[in-house]
């Protein structure tokens, strides 16, 4: 079983913070998807998708389901590369990620804690980190322009 733990502090108010994970005309700023392929019904069973475009020949879509969500502080969902890859065995069966974002007050700011659980095979894990390294500095530099 594979773990990614990132926690950031942005100086940004968390209702913002939380604003940009789970309202598209935020969500695009920072994950790299354009307004018209993100879709978020933010409930417990809701579906998400947002398809980041990295240039004319690679699109990656990514889709999952909200399996918790407490606003301002908490969302729980799945997170599944739908661009075509073949998924190893292991990863078949276990299905996709699953994301938890926490928020809590930090001093001027948030505290936002990241897990990702799942299945990725070993030789992934630093591109992914590094990944997301990315999208989190671009969150934070939305967020901090706009609060």
């Amino acid at each position: 079983m594979s773990k990614i733990d990132i926690t950031r502090v942005l100086d940004a108010p968390r209702d913002l913070v939380y604003a940009a994970w789970t309202q598209p005309e935020h969500f695009t700023h920072w994950w790299g998807a354009p307004l018209d392929t993100i879709s978020m019904d933010v409930r417990p069973g809701g579906e998400w998708k947002a398809t980041i475009v990295v240039d004319e020949q690679t699109q990656v879509p990514f889709a999952g389901v909200y399996q918790e969500v407490v606003p301002n502080e908490r969302l729980v969902y799945t997170l599944a590369d739908l661009s075509g890859k073949e998924p190893t065995p292991e990863q078949a069966a276990a299905g996709p990620e699953t994301v938890t974002v926490t928020f809590s007050d930090a001093d001027n700011g948030t505290n936002m804690v990241f897990v990702q659980e799942g299945n990725l095979p070993e030789e992934e894990l630093p591109r992914t980190v590094e990944g997301w390294g990315f999208f989190f500095d671009a969150l934070s530099e939305y967020v901090t322009k706009i609060k």
